[in-house]
C-alpha cells in the first residue's frame, strides 16, 4: 500500500495535512493542496529530498475551487525571538530604607527615618515628598515633634527601638509626583512664611522681669509729691501701698494728698487691703476739697471711706471658705497728708508715722501723729518709759487698725500752720524703725528734699534697705506749701 508524504509550508516548512487550509505554525494560507492530493503521486513527495517541493495542481475542473484561485502565499518570515524576562532589580543593600516612597523633607520626621537614606539613587524619578499619602504623616510627625514626642511607633525610652511597620499608603488617584503641591515645586525652597512640612519653631519664652512682680517695688510723682514702696529684703511680698493725688482748693489754689497705708501681715489678704484703703481714702480728700470741705474734715471722712473699703473685703466670696473669716479679716494702718492754702492736715489710724522737716534744719523737726501700739499705750499711761516700751516684743503689736474686725474706728486727724516751709515725710513701720525720732529723720533726709521729692524718697527707701531692710518700706515726701500745678511728674 502506497504512503502518501506530508505537505510542508513554503514559508516555514512546517508539514501540514491535505485538509489544512492555514499553516499551524506561521499562519499562512495554504494553497489548494488538498485538491490535487488525490492525483499526484506519492513517489513524488518521497523522491525530493528537501521536502519543500509544492504539490502539483490538480486537474481543471468545470468548477473553479477557492483555493486554486487563490494567489500564492508570500514567504513568511521567520518569528522573532521571544524577549528575555526583564532582570529583577537587585536588593537595597543593608541599613537602607525599606522600599516605598523617597523620605520627605529632612526637617521632619516620619515613621523609620532612624533607618537612614538608601545607598543607591532611586529606580524611578524623584516623587515630591508633600504628594497625598504622605501629608497626613507628615503633618502628625511634625506635631509630635513640636509637643517633644518621638517618631511614632519608637519606644518610649528610646533604647533598642526598632523600625516601625510601614503604614500602607493608597496611591494617589489623580495627582502625578511631578504635579507641583500647593506649596511649590519639589526642588524649589517652601514658601515663606509657613513651610508645609516643616516642624513649626517653638515660641519664645517671655523674658523674666528683671525686677520680679511689678509691686516689688513702685515709684510715683505727681505735682511736685513724690513716693517710693519697696519689698525690702525679708517679705516675700509687697504688703504696702500709697496714692497721691492733686486737687485745688474752692479759692483755686492747689492742693495735694498722700496717703500711705501697710497691710497687717497676720490678717488675710494685707496687699489688698492696703491697696483699697490708699486708694479710697485718696479719692474721697481728692473729691471733697473742691466742694470747700475742711481739710480736717475732709480728712475724717476719707479715714472713714477707707475703713469701708477695707471691710467690704471681708465679704468677698475668694475668702468665704475661710472659717475664721471674721477673726482674720483684712486689716491695714493708715496715715494720710493733705496740703494746702496755709494748713497741713494729717489724719492717721495705727502706726504709720508723718513727720514735719523744716527746710531751716536749725529748727526743731516734729513727729505729728501718735501711734496705736502697745508700746504708745504703756507710755500714755506712764506704766514703762519709752526705751522700755520699745524694747518689749509687744512693742509693735498694734491697738488700732482698719478692718472688718478692728473695735470701732475712732480717725485721728489735726491741721497745723507751719512757719516757713518745710517738708512731710509719711511713711510705714518699715522706714521709721531706722529712723525712729524726728531729728534722726531730718538727718537722713535730703536737703535737696522740697526741690526734688522723688530723689529724697529713693534715698530714705535706702536708708532703710542699708539697714537691714526687715520690713516693706514704704514713704511719701510732701513739700509744704502746695507745689505749683505745673510741677508734675
Amino acid at each position: 500500500m502506497g504512503v502518501t508524504g506530508p505537505f510542508r509550508c513554503a514559508g516555514c516548512d512546517e508539514p501540514y495535512e491535505a485538509a489544512d487550509r492555514f499553516c499551524g505554525r506561521c499562519g499562512a494560507v495554504l494553497p489548494a493542496a488538498a485538491a490535487g492530493a488525490q492525483a499526484a503521486p506519492t513517489t513524488q513527495a518521497a523522491s525530493d529530498p528537501s521536502g519543500t517541493s509544492e504539490a502539483p495542481e490538480g486537474p481543471e475542473s468545470s468548477e473553479p475551487s477557492v483555493y486554486e484561485l487563490a494567489p500564492p502565499a508570500p514567504p513568511v518570515p521567520p518569528r522573532p525571538p521571544v524577549p528575555p524576562a526583564p532582570p529583577v532589580p537587585p536588593a537595597p543593600p543593608a541599613g537602607g530604607s525599606p522600599a516605598g516612597p523617597p523620605p520627605p523633607d529632612p526637617g521632619t520626621r516620619l515613621p523609620g527615618a532612624d533607618a537612614g537614606p538608601p545607598a543607591g539613587p532611586p529606580a524611578g524619578p524623584l516623587a515630591d515628598p508633600r504628594v497625598a499619602g504622605y501629608e497626613a504623616v507628615a503633618d502628625a510627625a511634625a506635631g509630635a515633634n513640636a509637643d517633644g514626642a518621638g517618631a511614632t511607633g519608637a519606644t518610649a525610652d528610646g533604647a533598642g527601638a526598632t523600625a516601625p511597620e510601614e503604614t500602607p499608603f493608597d496611591p494617589p488617584s489623580e495627582r502625578s509626583p511631578f504635579d507641583p503641591p500647593s506649596g511649590g515645586s519639589p526642588f524649589d525652597p517652601p514658601p515663606a512664611p509657613a513651610p508645609p512640612v516643616a516642624a513649626p519653631a517653638p515660641e519664645a519664652a517671655p523674658e523674666p522681669a528683671a525686677t520680679g512682680p511689678e509691686r516689688d517695688h513702685m515709684e510715683r510723682e505727681l505735682a511736685g509729691v513724690a513716693a517710693v514702696s519697696d519689698r525690702g529684703h525679708r517679705h516675700h511680698r509687697n504688703e504696702d501701698f500709697f496714692a497721691l493725688r492733686a486737687a485745688a482748693l474752692p479759692d483755686g489754689a492747689p492742693a495735694v494728698v498722700a496717703v500711705v497705708c501697710d497691710g497687717v501681715s497676720s490678717a488675710t489678704r494685707p496687699d489688698d487691703a492696703s491697696r483699697a484703703a490708699s486708694e479710697a481714702a485718696g479719692e474721697a480728700l481728692a473729691a471733697s476739697l473742691p466742694r470747700g470741705t475742711h481739710p480736717q474734715q475732709a480728712m475724717h471722712e476719707a479715714v472713714l471711706t477707707a475703713s469701708t473699703a477695707v471691710d467690704a473685703l471681708a465679704s468677698d466670696p475668694s475668702i468665704a471658705h475661710d472659717e475664721h473669716r471674721q477673726q482674720n479679716a483684712p486689716a491695714c494702718t493708715i496715715v494720710g497728708v493733705l496740703v494746702g492754702g496755709e494748713l497741713l492736715t494729717v489724719g492717721w489710724v495705727g502706726d504709720s508715722r508723718a513727720y514735719w522737716i523744716p527746710n531751716d534744719r536749725t529748727a526743731p523737726p516734729v513727729r505729728l501723729t501718735e501711734d496705736d501700739s502697745w508700746a504708745a499705750q504703756m507710755v500714755a499711761n506712764n506704766l514703762m518709759s519709752e526705751e522700755e516700751a520699745n524694747a518689749d516684743q509687744r512693742a509693735h503689736a498694734i491697738t488700732g487698725w482698719l478692718g472688718a474686725d478692728a473695735y470701732e474706728v475712732e480717725p485721728h486727724t489735726a491741721s497745723f500752720k507751719p512757719d516757713g516751709p518745710g517738708v512731710v515725710v509719711v511713711c510705714t513701720d518699715g522706714l521709721w524703725n531706722y529712723a525712729d525720732t524726728a531729728e534722726q529723720m531730718a538727718a537722713v533726709l535730703p536737703y535737696d528734699a522740697p526741690a526734688r521729692p522723688l530723689p529724697a524718697a529713693r534715698a530714705l527707701v535706702a536708708h532703710a534697705l542699708a539697714g537691714g531692710g526687715h520690713d516693706n518700706v514704704t514713704v511719701a515726701v510732701v513739700p509744704f506749701p502746695a507745689p505749683a500745678p505745673d510741677r508734675t511728674g
